[in-house]
């Protein structure tokens, strides 16, 4: 931090003293007056100028409003559920100067919220219930707009299902397929089904279900991560392949990383997203509208995602790219990648870091240095996930506590898009 040296001081006081013995001399006393008040002001001001960015940066810059989020996963269902922990949870993250969740409510095939979309295409059996029946997402929104922090629902699974779920036996054109005819995938839920993107159903059921979260509750804005996409190997089911030959007159490659077929796919999700963004905008359009993808070179080649596409054509509000490494060094190279900076000149852009799992807990000091080389950057943050920032820890929950407090030593208030 930058401090105002005692020589600043002793050449003001010589000035001052210079310009006082000047005062003999004929010379209008309120003119002299005037100068050396005007020229302590920009002397203290100039001198000052570094205190106030390096103690508020994002107050002295302020491009964009900077993001210290975490998001409240099935793992957290025990503090979603239960109205005195969900309280002192966002309390704690207020006096941590945090400023927004991303709540789950799209997991596994369900949501966590009564949703008359679900029960109109016969996949919600159950409503997910707080411990005393109340309205989980309802709940967490009111709690944390009490404590000025942003409620961003999170639509984890994206177009992913469980093969068990309601909707996999209700709907089971909605699914696509590998060209072998498989039709599940191995990701980190486990096994799963693909909801087909380009199918128009799948389309209009999850618009329907995205609205009515922001249309029934005050939820500041929605968010999608790197399951709202499909792995290149599906999209050989027939609805799809059919698609492609009409639009193209060819049938659809073999080699599911074909780069025409890749494209053709990825220019579908695109102009879904480009959709459904709108769609969103006009219900409500202060909503932040926000993505958390994997790098470009992964959701594009990998997950048919070209996220920097969704920026350019003012789908997105906030991009909070997921970058879960271990090594510094790969962290590094990862959050100075061209398309990161290249969304941080347009919206509000942060990293994903995570700060541990049940079985593999995160160190303070990893977490820190990650922290502090993409605050460096000018990007926001957000953890992965929110008991993990001192349940899971090597070191004492009250000595992590601190160290967050250490993260952010002061405020940064963020409002939905005005």
């Amino acid at each position: 931090m930058s401090k105002i040296s005692l020589p600043v001081f002793m050449d003001a006081r010589e000035i001052l003293h210079k310009s006082l013995v000047r005062l003999r001399q004929p010379l209008k006393p309120f003119l002299l007056l005037l100068f050396l008040l005007s020229f302590i002001a920009v002397l203290l001001t100039s001198s000052f100028a570094p205190l106030v960015q390096d103690r508020f940066p994002a107050f002295a810059q302020a491009p964009r409003q900077e993001i210290r989020g975490v998001w409240l996963t099935t793992n957290d269902f025990d503090v979603l559920t239960d109205r005195t922990k969900l309280q002192e949870a966002v309390t704690q993250l207020r006096q941590l100067n945090f400023n927004t969740i991303y709540p789950v409510v799209w997991n596994s095939g369900y949501v966590m919220y009564p949703s008359a979309v679900a029960q109109r295409v016969g996949n919600q059996p159950f409503v997910y219930r707080g411990t005393d029946g109340q309205d989980i997402l309802a709940e967490a929104i009111a709690l944390g707009h009490r404590q000025d922090l942003l409620v961003i629902p999170w639509f984890e699974y994206g177009f992913m299902a469980p093969p068990t779920s309601e909707l996999v036996e209700q709907h089971p054109n909605w699914f696509t397929q590998k060209r072998d005819g498989t039709n599940t995938s191995i990701s980190g839920a486990g096994e799963v089904m693909w909801l087909n993107p380009f199918h128009p159903e799948v389309q209009q059921f999850m618009t329907d279900l995205v609205l009515e979260t922001i249309t029934q509750y005050d939820a500041d804005g929605v968010q999608f991560d790197d399951h709202m996409a499909l792995p290149k190997e599906f999209g050989y089911d027939r609805y799809t392949l059919a698609l492609y030959n009409q639009e193209t007159h060819k049938n659809a490659p073999a080699n599911p990383s074909d780069l025409a077929w890749v494209k053709w796919r990825a220019n579908k999700l695109t102009a879904f997203m480009v959709k459904l963004s709108k769609a969103v905008k006009a219900k409500k359009p202060q909503a932040i509208f926000s993505v958390s993808p994997n790098h470009y070179v992964q959701a594009y080649n990998e997950y048919l995602q070209d996220w920097p596409d969704w920026v350019r054509q003012n789908a997105v509000d906030e991009i909070v790219m997921q970058v879960y490494r271990n090594d510094f060094y790969s962290f590094l190279e990862q959050i100075t990648l061209p398309e990161l900076q290249e969304s941080q000149k347009k919206i509000s852009t942060g990293v994903g870091i995570l700060t541990g799992l049940r079985n593999s807990p995160t160190s303070m000091p990893q977490i820190f240095s990650q922290v502090r080389a993409a605050q460096e950057r000018g990007l926001g943050i957000s953890f992965f996930y929110y008991k993990s920032l001192w349940d899971y820890g090597p070191e004492a929950i009250a000595q992590r506590q601190s160290d967050f407090k250490a993260l952010f030593p002061y405020p940064a208030f963020r409002s939905a898009i005005k």
